[in-house]
């Protein structure tokens, strides 16, 4: 009896050191065999920030004499950094049970903590992109606020746990319908461009701001820029009702796991 809690704890640290070895493996085999291996990290969305600034910086930068957006260089670079993380991650959350199908079906691992370990693979990959941006606000001398910047921080956690509310939903439900793999890629792409990533919400007509604002990844997005760059912030009740909704959201992916998960071993 008294050595229940004790059992508990120890076997949380398990599926701790289990969620980190996978995560761990999962960033290895990832790049292995690749010529540059972990520089792919960042060389991916780098490259995508490359050509999409020599595109569009002379349509919408400039700066405020020019009348473009100051800054624009370093918001998309932020933009797509952030952008990347949910594609990425939501991507490996989708496959995380049908890529391990043999630790599904052969040995016993938490189908939860397979989702957990997958995610937190994605997230170690946006870590190492921060080093970038913070290289690039050096290169342009421009300094955040410590508020802005501690707020950028906070939406990328806020960014993980919607992620990971997908993962949990989708992963389950992609054994039982494979074509959720095709819609999910394609979906990518339209949110790519219904999200103020290339060009600033402001240029949009003010009657669509709220239906794009309902995406957690445009309000991630848009007030990370905002903030971040013109130091304006949303008010307090928006910050909250935000943060309200994907907590909501969490809750509703352990739900919807819990039903979606029952013998999904047969459909690996």
């Amino acid at each position: 009896m008294f050595h229940a809690p004790c059992l508990v704890m120890k076997q949380h640290e398990n599926y701790k050191e289990l969620i980190w070895m996978l995560a761990k493996t999962d960033f290895k085999l990832r790049y292995q065999g690749s010529f540059l291996g972990y520089v792919w990290a960042v060389l991916q969305p780098l490259l995508l920030f490359l050509v999409l600034n020599f595109v569009f910086s002379g349509v919408f930068g400039g700066g405020a004499k020019g009348g473009g957006e100051p800054f624009y260089s370093l918001q998309l670079l932020v933009a797509i950094m952030l952008y990347t993380f949910f594609s990425e991650g939501t991507s490996a959350g989708l496959n995380a049970l049908k890529s391990k199908s043999a630790l599904v079906t052969k040995i016993y691992v938490p189908r939860w903590a397979i989702i957990i370990a997958s995610t937190i693979q994605s997230f170690m990959v946006f870590a190492a992109n921060i080093l970038v941006i913070i290289v690039f606000f050096a290169w342009y001398h421009f300094i955040p606020s410590l508020y802005s910047f501690g707020l950028f921080i906070f939406f990328a956690f806020v960014m993980y746990f919607v992620i990971l509310g997908f993962s949990l939903i989708v992963a389950p439900a992609l054994l039982y319908f494979r074509d959720l793999q095709m819609i999910w890629q394609v979906a990518l792409r339209v949110m790519f461009y219904a999200t103020p990533i290339l060009y600033p919400l402001t240029m949009l007509p003010a009657w669509t701001h709220k239906i794009i604002l309902l995406n957690p990844v445009a309000f991630i997005i848009h007030f990370t820029k905002e903030s971040m760059f013109k130091d304006r912030f949303a008010d307090a009740w928006q910050y909250t009702t935000f943060i309200g909704l994907v907590a909501i959201f969490l809750f509703f992916s352990i739900w919807a796991y819990r039903k979606l998960i029952v013998n999904v071993a047969e459909k690996v």
